[in-house]
């Protein structure tokens, strides 16, 4: 695959990058006999810099970064725009660590420049917000921050986030519709893409998994699982596969789409994207598992 024109974004300041990174990376294309145009996010300007790197027109955007960044530039980027390599540089890494399959960005360049060809990346739009591997609605998406202050050992953190969340999830449901079913409550949303559901083998739409609880003990099992364990695997979770869906909240609806928190308005529609990008990988990942 020819890679003329490499345009690449560094955003130093992310969970797992540092100052020293953009060298690093420069020094590993380099070698490859690639040379790029490296950006380096200062903080400032990130529309400016996304509408530089894309007016360039080049054959490959890799980006450095954490989650929202990632995120952006692969919206940007869309089914007709250059291949995207994204690289795990944040805290969560869900996009990442779904196409290469690994946590460590050096890795993850390698198996882009020496396995990868273009492939197609099937994902979301959820009230105008994309997401390529999983959306998650409602009071659970607060459950987020928990588990991974958990995951990093920071104990007392995990637990005052989970305090906070499971006062959150007390306060209200989300109503929602899948395709042109009847109109129910949840306590979340969780719209899952082809790249990690583990119960769909091909892009035929978005795995839907509703969270549902009957009483007060239940409410409590689901927390728990959100934040110790797979919640998936919750009997509380009933999951199909659907194209489009429907939600719609009393206030605004708390969101994590692949790793990024936001607030959704309360009327929130998602659909499914078959081909949302295309990014330069191995069509399966390889290595480390995703998670």
């Amino acid at each position: 695959m020819r890679l003329d024109r490499v345009e690449v974004i560094v955003n130093p300041r992310s969970g797992s990058v540092n100052e020293g990174s953009p060298d690093e990376l420069k020094a590993e294309l380099e070698a490859r006999g690639i040379t790029a145009r490296i950006q380096v996010f200062d903080g400032h300007r990130f529309e400016a810099m996304l509408d530089d790197a894309f007016a360039a027109q080049p054959d490959l955007l890799i980006v450095l970064a954490g989650d929202g960044t990632v995120r952006a530039v692969a919206s940007r980027a869309g089914p007709d725009g250059p291949l995207v390599a994204p690289l795990p540089g944040g805290t969560m890494n869900m996009l990442p660590k779904a196409v290469y399959g690994v946590t460590d960005w050096r890795k993850a360049l390698a198996l882009a420049l020496d396995e990868g060809e273009a492939r197609d990346i099937a994902g979301g739009v959820v009230d105008g917000e994309p997401f390529y591997c999983a959306a998650i609605l409602g009071p659970a998406a607060l459950w987020a921050p928990a588990r991974e202050a958990l995951r990093e050992w920071k104990i007392v953190r995990s637990l005052a986030q989970a305090r906070w969340a499971l006062k959150k999830a007390f306060s209200g449901r989300v109503r929602y519709r899948l395709d042109r079913g009847e109109l129910k409550r949840a306590e979340a949303l969780v719209l899952i893409s082809p790249l990690i559901s583990t119960a769909m083998n091909k892009s035929n739409g978005l795995e839907a998994a509703v969270m549902t609880t009957r009483d007060a003990r239940e409410a409590f099992r689901l927390a728990a699982n959100a934040v110790f364990s797979d919640w998936r695997d919750d009997p509380g979770v009933k999951t199909q596969v659907v194209m489009r869906a429907h939600a719609w909240s009393r206030a605004r609806i708390p969101a994590l789409l692949d790793g990024e928190t936001v607030r959704l308005s309360t009327d929130a529609e998602i659909r499914f994207l078959p081909v949302a990008f295309r990014a330069l990988a191995p069509l399966a990942p390889t290595g480390e598992a995703a998670s």
